[in-house]
């Protein structure tokens, strides 16, 4: 999958999209996208830091940050170098793995293995050690949908900039969502 094009259109391409990190993962269901013009996005306003510098580099490589100092995130960056577009991977359905998953997760409920970008983090073991990773390489594999399917967009989810861009996709009717869509 060509990652150096606009995150908007990459975040709706990934909808339905096989995620797997050293063997373990599933289906994307919901994204959000950050473009370089976004005040909510990390690399807003070109300031590049030892956090950030990941999300700097072309289009098809891994930007992994802390969430709180909590939860690890896992982002594909999109664009050109220096353009700082990402697009943030908040939901799989759990396909391959699963027992593995489980294991990291400590819970049974296949929904609460990788509902929400630090669950799915934790599920698929990402965390700062993959940050800057090419995206086609492994530990990493990601296969294009087969087909079209039927996407939902709406706002993003937990930040307080920008909120009222509906950046936020989805695969309708998903029961793996982090958060339902508003109709």
């Amino acid at each position: 999958m060509n990652l150096r094009r606009n995150v908007h259109a990459v975040a709706r391409e990934l909808i339905g999209a096989e995620l797997l990190g050293d063997g373990v993962g599933g289906t994307i269901v919901e994204v959000e996208a950050y473009d370089h013009e976004d005040p909510a996005a990390h690399g807003y306003g070109n300031r590049r830091t030892a956090r950030n510098a990941s999300m700097f580099l072309p289009g098809g490589h891994a930007y992994v940050y802390r969430s709180y100092g909590i939860h690890w995130c896992l982002n594909f960056v999109c664009g050109e170098e220096g353009e700082a577009s990402a697009v943030l991977i908040r939901a799989l359905e759990p396909v391959t793995g699963i027992a593995r998953m489980r294991e990291r997760r400590g819970v049974d409920d296949a929904r609460l293995l990788c509902s929400g970008p630090g669950r799915l983090c934790e599920a698929l073991g990402v965390t700062r050690a993959h940050d800057g990773l090419p995206l086609d390489r492994p530990p990493f594999q990601l296969t294009e949908r087969a087909g079209e399917l039927a996407i939902v967009r709406g706002p993003r989810i937990g930040i307080t900039k920008a909120v009222e861009q509906p950046w936020r996709y989805g695969l309708a009717g998903s029961r793996f969502v982090s958060r339902a869509f508003r109709a």
